[in-house]
């Protein structure tokens, strides 16, 4: 689901990168492709047509790109694209979405913070997608004697912070062993619930460290002190909120993926669970067209694929490695041009040929070797 502005042209690179891994491995890949966001809603009326649901229905996992545009917003319109990443979510039963924010030592100057602050930094948000302010009714806007109005509810259950917050403990068990929960306990019903949810899961899983953080004191401790954290779990627009506060860390959001997963488990050996799989940009209608955006988030986004949904860690590993490499060696796209290595060592690059590097890396896996200062 290539989606709008850049979407197509970072998901053609993932896909493209994906064929190599496939040549190296052995493996094929069969995709089919389906209409989503501004682009579904100019060809049918509709952000996700029936048409398109029912092909993520019937595949193993979602490649996704991004969508909207000036084009489609209009407060006033009867549907946005972004409606239909929500009914995606939604029809797709996908409740948990993965976020990981680790800084690659090549980007420290990237990021606005400062170099000291962000080395080390290696976290992953955890945040509820089907729940909360987003999709809980009533929702409505209205007109009366007293003017317009709208309402929005904020509703969760404790199956939903449940399930959720054990995908974050099975997540810090293998990490580092520290959760952090993130709530607004001190002001909203809903938080209160996901906090007393969140104490009894501790004392259920024993072997990770579990804090518990209002979320303004998230945001600040994001920003001052972002290598203590290892997992954080949050509720729905809580944690759309922080992941994009993460991303500056990393320097750029078109070097950040993502996971969605679901319950559902899909029908190849030796798989994992339902995922749609997407960079964390958006659709950057300002540069689309142009070759120039970076669709390295879009080509970890498959990394992630291989790894969470098809079991293939080695082929993810491979992919990893390589775009590691690529930025070691100096390839840059224009969001991070300049940074990380002398001026003269510095190769920016367009979109075309950022993927091609990778891919050379994964072809030679010889050239996919970082040195590392000891």
């Amino acid at each position: 689901m290539p989606g709008d502005g850049i979407g197509p042209e970072v998901t053609a690179e993932a896909v493209r990168m994906l064929a190599a891994v496939g040549k190296r491995f052995g493996h094929s890949f069969e995709y089919t492709e389906a209409l989503v966001g501004g682009a579904a809603i100019d060809a049918t009326g509709s952000a996700l047509p029936d048409e398109s649901l029912n092909i993520a229905k019937q595949s193993d996992s979602i490649l996704f790109g991004a969508v909207g545009g000036p084009k489609w917003d209009d407060p006033r319109a009867a549907t946005r694209p972004e409606a239909g990443l929500l009914a995606l979510r939604r029809g797709m039963g996908l409740f948990a979405n993965l976020r990981p924010v680790k800084v690659v030592p090549e980007l420290l100057g990237a990021s606005p913070i400062k170099s000291t602050v962000i080395d080390g930094v290696d976290l992953i948000v955890v945040r509820e997608l089907t729940g909360g302010l987003y999709f809980a009714e009533p929702k409505k806007r209205w007109n009366d004697s007293q003017g317009r109005k709208a309402v929005d509810t904020l509703k969760y259950t404790e199956k939903e912070i449940r399930r959720v917050l054990q995908v974050g403990f099975d997540l810090a068990r293998g990490r580092r062993g520290r959760l952090a929960s993130v709530d607004k306990a001190n002001v909203l019903a809903s938080s209160r619930l996901w906090r007393e949810v969140a104490q009894e899961m501790a004392e259920e899983n024993p072997d990770v460290s579990v804090s518990h953080i209002l979320v303004d004191a998230c945001a600040m401790m994001l920003i001052q002190r972002p290598a203590e954290f290892d997992v954080i779990v949050t509720e729905n627009m809580f944690g759309d909120i922080l992941t994009d506060e993460a991303s500056v860390l990393a320097g750029s959001m078109g070097m950040l993926p993502s996971a969605s997963l679901g319950t559902k488990k899909i029908r190849k050996r030796g798989g994992g669970l339902y995922g749609m799989y997407e960079p964390i940009h958006g659709s950057a209608p300002d540069i689309a067209g142009q070759g120039i955006a970076n669709p390295l988030a879009a080509i970890s986004s498959a990394a992630m694929m291989l790894r969470l949904s098809f079991g293939l860690n080695e082929e993810a590993d491979a992919v990893e490695a390589a775009v590691d490499a690529t930025l070691a060696a100096g390839y840059r796209t224009a969001d991070v041009a300049g940074v990380g290595v002398a001026d003269s060592d510095t190769q920016v690059v367009k979109t075309t040929q950022m993927a091609d590097a990778v891919i050379e890396r994964i072809e030679n896996p010889e050239r996919a070797r970082v040195p590392r200062p000891l």
